[in-house]
């Protein structure tokens, strides 16, 4: 028996999508764009870019056999609660547009190009609403990556306005986030709660830790999901 083999997409339109990114700025101040958050650190990427195999392999990327290319998510709300994992403390909601060679999986797309619509800065490590950049790192070399922050917690380090981050993109404008990572609009009390101790597991609603828990495994399970489909390509053949 054959196996089945999906119909080819040909959307009209480039597909909306969510995904996290690090902000940077050039080490002489002069350019800004963003880093992966897994395997693309290394690389910086404008408003619009191609992606390429982290590799180093010349194949069209995304390569079924690889898992280069870039990565978004169907649903806003799937990436804030993935940012929530402190390994993606300093990052940034991108809205994009994908578009060229895609592969489509339950809750996102692994595609080929990209074009950055919006920039949405969540919230500074003392629970405020961001409202400005603060340079957090100098990786990689020749680049700082840069951190929301609030203006109280600023001190005297320098800022990057969100304004001026948005002129060296040369595109999107970027704002703050209203949205907490639970999917519920910033409130006053939110900043307070935030400097409250951390409540224990048992503490915590079940109903909220699942939407936070199920975003952390979106990228695992589309991952699982072409290896599925590789294993089925190879038994096929036999």
């Amino acid at each position: 028996m054959l196996p089945f083999r999906a119909r080819k997409e040909q959307p009209a339109a480039p597909l909306p999508g969510f995904k996290l990114a690090y902000p940077m700025v050039s080490a002489d101040g002069t350019r800004a764009g963003f880093s992966g958050v897994t395997l693309g650190r290394s690389s910086i990427y404008g408003v619009t870019a191609d992606a390429e195999c982290a590799q180093g392999a010349q194949h069209k990327s995304p390569s079924r056999w690889c898992d280069c290319g870039f990565y978004c998510l169907h649903d806003p709300d799937d990436a804030r609660a993935l940012s929530c994992d402190p390994d993606y403390r300093y990052t940034v909601m991108l809205e994009i547009e994908a578009s060229g060679r895609f592969m489509r999986f339950e809750r996102g797309l692994r595609y080929a190009r990209q074009r950055i619509t919006a920039v949405r800065v969540g919230f500074c490590g003392c629970g405020r609403p961001a409202t400005m950049l603060i340079k957090a790192g100098l990786v990689p070399p020749g680049w700082h990556r840069l951190s929301g922050t609030c203006a109280a917690c600023t001190g005297h380090r320098p800022v990057v306005p969100f304004s001026e981050f948005a002129r060296l993109l040369g595109g999107p404008a970027v704002t703050a986030d209203d949205i907490t990572p639970l999917g519920r609009p910033v409130r006053a009390g939110d900043a307070a709660a935030a400097a409250a101790p951390t409540p224990s597991l048992d503490q915590v609603d079940r109903d909220e830790l699942v939407p936070v828990l199920y975003a952390e495994v979106a990228l695992l399970q589309a991952r699982l999901d072409e290896l599925q489909r590789q294993l089925a390509r190879l038994t096929s053949d036999q």
